[in-house]
């Protein structure tokens, strides 16, 4: 820490089993709001259609235009952390989501609403980055698979509570007071940072944050994943070779600049870490969009309340909570990319049976696969973050903790933008009603399918990326 004189003297074991534990739950804390945040609205995007008067495509944006800021922000946010101190960009960053967040409940129009969703997820990039690099700096290799498993199953708590509470919300309440919700916890959560995360972290030697790199990454990010959701139109053509140059760009100019924003060199370098984040893109891509799609299934198909969907839709992140804390236990004692594989075979077994969705689907099947969904996540989640902090020296915690929010971050909108170019195609950019109903269960299993293969890809990533380097 730099308050104490001898910032590389390891703390006395009374000291470092506090800091443990006082890391550990503010860490926890905040990790359980960014996934409650996106549960719950998934669940109340019908209300949001109707009320702000949203076409499908808009629907989707919901969610893309929050994981579209976190992904351009999220780089930045770890330099950033590294020159100017964890702790500090941590606090930061829970403000602005707190006050994204809550300016989004008094929206009024789709524009707006829009724009400040960008707003909450510009301030999740500064602290989703950084929860990660302190947790990994606090914990010991021999330790880090339990904390990472905790700090997972937090997440997947929030994902568990967010669908019902959601759907209670909006049924009870209206949609709003699920945004209108983020202040007391917000409030709540940066009082317990400057309560019980005591002392800073930093890099001495980051000076400089490249500006041009940054600009470079956001413009390519950006050309992507709308080019996505306007594809096939000259534009979405144009966008996406342009923002896959642009990623070339980036990666070219990071290996010369003398400050790089990100370092490159780990994915050159370093197969465990190349490998074992490209499963985690290819795991979030075919696994993210599972929510929005069945929370619309479930709606406009078969008729249910936001709130019944969102008790059906808890399925699969309450087994991820239950199963998320043993299995980073496991990655603890056994090769991290043994239990990872298996994680994402299963999800691809889970995949395949959604493909044969249709309007006469049971619930109870439904519920069933979701489970299993939930069970192979779980199982690949913690014991694939282990294996990324595990090959890294601890010079590179900060970076390998970005690149692992940010594989997530990728995977997630690659799923959403999936999912959007799908409805787009095949609903158009219109509201989804009963007219549209047929179209719309054709583009679910289509999402599903595509699902299946990127899961296949990433079987073969994670069970050859090699063995972990405990540090």
């Amino acid at each position: 820490m730099n308050s104490d004189p001898d910032p590389n003297r390891p703390p006395a074991p009374e000291n470092q089993a506090a800091l443990e534990r006082s890391a550990l739950f503010v860490a926890t804390l905040t990790s359980f709001m960014g996934p409650f945040m996106i549960s719950s609205v998934n669940v109340a995007l019908p209300a949001i259609q109707d009320d702000l008067k949203m076409t499908a495509v808009e629907l989707g944006w919901v969610a893309t235009a929050y994981l579209l800021a976190m992904a351009v922000g999220l780089i930045p946010a770890g330099k950033l952390a590294d020159i100017h101190g964890r702790r500090k960009v941590f606090s930061i960053g829970l403000i602005v989501y707190t006050a994204g967040a809550t300016a989004a409940a008094l929206a009024h129009n789709t524009a707006w609403f829009l724009f400040l969703r960008v707003i909450q997820g510009l301030g999740a990039a500064l602290f989703v980055t950084t929860g990660m690099a302190i947790l990994t700096s606090v914990f010991p290799p021999r330790k880090r698979g339990r904390a990472i498993g905790v700090y997972v199953s937090a997440v997947y708590v929030g994902l568990s509570v967010g669908p019902f509470v959601g759907g209670f919300l909006t049924q009870q309440v209206g949609w709003r007071s699920i945004f209108a919700a983020m202040l007391p916890l917000g409030v709540g959560s940066i009082a317990v940072t400057h309560a019980f995360l005591r002392g800073e972290w930093a890099d001495p030697g980051s000076r400089r944050l490249d500006v041009a790199g940054c600009l470079i990454y956001a413009g390519a990010i950006l050309s992507l994943v709308y080019g996505a959701t306007v594809m096939p139109s000259p534009l979405g053509c144009t966008l996406i070779p342009g923002g896959t140059l642009g990623l070339v760009l980036f990666f070219r100019q990071q290996r010369r600049s003398p400050h790089p924003v990100f370092e490159v060199s780990l994915f050159v370098e370093n197969r465990t870490f190349t490998f074992s984040s490209l499963a985690a893109l290819l795991n979030y891509s075919a696994t993210f969009a599972v929510t929005f799609m069945m929370s619309l299934y479930l709606q406009y198909i078969k008729g249910m309340t936001p709130q019944t969907a969102g008790v059906v839709l808890m399925a699969q992140p309450v087994i991820m909570a239950i199963f998320s804390p043993l299995a980073g236990r496991l990655s603890d004692r056994v090769e991290p990319r043994l239990p990872a594989t298996g994680g994402m075979a299963i999800t691809a077994m889970g995949m395949a049976v959604f493909t044969q969705l249709d309007a006469n689907s049971s619930v109870a099947g439904i519920i069933g696969n979701l489970v299993l969904l939930g069970f192979g996540f779980a199982l690949f989640s913690s014991p694939n973050m282990s294996a990324i902090m595990g090959a890294v020296a601890k010079k590179d915690y900060g970076i390998a903790s970005g690149a692992v929010a940010t594989m997530r971050l990728l995977g997630q909108m690659v799923s959403m933008a999936i999912a959007t170019a799908v409805l787009a195609l095949l609903v158009g950019h219109r509201a989804i009603t009963p007219d549209s109903y047929a179209r719309f269960l054709i583009g679910t299993r289509v999402v599903f399918a595509v699902s299946v293969g990127l899961c296949t890809v990433g079987i073969f990533f994670s069970m050859f990326r090699g063995r972990m380097r405990n540090q």
